[in-house]
């Protein structure tokens, strides 16, 4: 879900969709945006994470699992193309650079989250 590029971003591949980072924990979300900052300079793009986004990926993917029962997650894409879904969606045509970035943004938010010394905050509403 993070090794391809979509049409809004052709030519840029350093950018992440971020869906539901703030949902249930703006604690989470800040952690997010200073790991950014800090480590990776992606571009952060919170176009599916509006509620009134007509994908509705926020509540589509397994990351949902979590947030239903109260524990913050976020779900990275790099959003649809020509093959999302598909069989045709293989393995030459991901971008490993722009895979490897984010997974180590990724890492850097892990660890930051895990080598905390207290859970983060949980003040959003579970939906």
């Amino acid at each position: 879900m993070v090794g391809r590029m979509d049409d809004k971003y052709t030519g840029n591949p350093d950018y992440i969709y971020v869906i539901g980072s703030d949902r249930l924990s703006s604690d989470l979300h800040k952690i997010n945006e200073n790991i950014n900052q800090r480590y990776t300079q992606l571009t952060l793009d919170y176009t599916y994470n509006d509620a009134n986004d007509p994908n509705q990926y926020y509540y589509r993917s397994d990351h949902y699992n979590f947030a239903k029962n109260g524990i913050p997650a976020i779900f990275f894409f790099s959003g649809t193309h020509a093959d999302y879904h598909r069989p045709s969606d293989t393995v030459e045509k991901i971008d490993f650079n722009k895979m490897e970035k984010v997974g180590r943004h990724i890492f850097h938010l892990i660890w930051e989250l895990a080598n905390r010394p207290d859970r983060i905050v949980v003040d959003g509403e579970v939906k």
